[in-house]
């Protein structure tokens, strides 16, 4: 992709020489690894350009503590109503990311945006954005366990599949260490190729993926380029679960008959392509299940059931609980005896937080003894 390609952000010749100012705003079980992979990126800008050009903080409702998926708790810089004059904020999500913000995450958000920042997320943080209607006519990117469900609550999003998808004052991006990429697309923006080339050298990059790049299909990336009409038939299926498409026309699609295809599935899958096919609709209707209020006769018309008994009814057989439950479980936690118990209303807000100073201060002054400080020469921009 060339640089004329890549979809420029909005930034202007006066913020030149000052350091960009990015706030995490940290929600309950983010991923560890996304915001690692996203705050690593900054700090390898500095080193390697001998300039500030980054500072970062991290931030929580309350500005206080909060666990990340895997259980490390992080201590904020700041409460995310600390008086920072931020550029960009970027929300960082993971695990049931729904339950995971509340409206005053959303207010802020919206009164950020008036303010003029530039507003990203990381993994699922997408969803926030969307929530709050910061997406709407916005290209945007989610992880794909939560990309059926924020496409269905929300459709003035221009979702996609894409890795990630930076479109003018929005930077979302899927999870693990895509959030490198997407810095990485936004450094080289900014501050040229040569630097982001740098980086990913630092970091043993075999390449920058960009916005072409697509989140992987599990079956695609189990099966490679070995069975292309098996894969071809299986994004056919993915790609039309409200409207269901007949057996024969599969296999008429991709050149194949309703013989060959059975056999297909069955040495390739291990089972037949209706069954599959049933298992892929019911997975996107516990998907919305769970991440989305949609009444269970909507789930069941959006996944291609006629009537919401026989939907009821696959559902069951197939994942041992009626969609009914399915839902009501997600209001539950597992007590210490394997009882099930209601989830805990959270404490009431304390005081505003206010950081010492950005986490990047102290990694560029530490930096600083690293034999690539300063390496890159931001005049000669690639």
């Amino acid at each position: 992709m060339t640089d004329s390609n890549i979809k420029r952000t909005t930034s202007s010749d006066s913020n030149r020489g000052k350091a960009r100012t990015i706030g995490f705003l940290l929600l309950n079980n983010f991923t560890m690894i996304s915001l690692a992979s996203a705050v690593e990126a900054l700090r390898m800008a500095n080193q390697l350009s001998g300039e500030e050009l980054y500072a970062w903080y991290t931030l929580t409702e309350d500005g206080e503590p909060i666990s990340a998926s895997d259980g490390i708790k992080i201590t904020p810089d700041a409460s995310m109503y600390g008086n920072l004059n931020l550029d960009t904020v970027i929300v960082a999500g993971g695990v049931n990311v729904i339950k995971a913000y509340n409206k005053r995450h959303i207010s802020w958000l919206q009164e950020m945006d008036r303010k003029g920042c530039k507003l990203g997320g990381v993994c699922t943080g997408a969803y926030l954005l969307a929530d709050a209607g910061l997406m709407n006519g916005y290209d945007c990117s989610t992880h794909w366990e939560y990309l059926a469900s924020l496409q269905e609550a929300f459709p003035k999003v221009n979702c996609s599949n894409r890795l990630f998808s930076i479109d003018r004052t929005r930077m979302t991006c899927t999870g693990g260490t895509v959030p490198l990429d997407m810095m990485l697309n936004m450094i080289k923006q900014e501050h040229g190729y040569q630097l982001s080339a740098a980086i990913s050298e630092m970091f043993i990059c075999e390449r920058i993926r960009d916005e072409s790049d697509q989140q992987k299909v599990p079956l695609r990336h189990v099966l490679g380029t070995t069975q292309p009409k098996l894969v071809e038939v299986v994004a056919l299926m993915e790609a039309n679960i409200e409207e269901v498409i007949e057996m024969d026309e599969l296999a008429h699609y991709v050149g194949l008959s309703r013989r060959q295809l059975e056999r297909l599935f069955q040495k390739y899958l291990e089972c037949s392509p209706s069954k599959y096919y049933l298992k892929l609709r019911l997975l996107r209707a516990r998907q919305l299940l769970k991440q989305s209020t949609m009444p269970i006769i909507d789930i069941a018309a959006a996944c291609g059931f006629v009537s919401t008994p026989h939907f009821s009814k696959c559902y069951r057989e197939q994942m041992g609980l009626p969609p009914s439950e399915e839902r009501g479980a997600k209001n539950q936690v597992v007590d210490g005896d394997g009882s099930k118990v209601a989830v805990k209303a959270k404490p009431k807000l304390k005081p505003v937080v206010n950081p010492k100073g950005s986490l990047s201060a102290g990694a560029f002054s530490e930096a600083k003894t690293e034999s690539t400080f300063g390496s890159v020469n931001l005049k000669d921009k690639g």
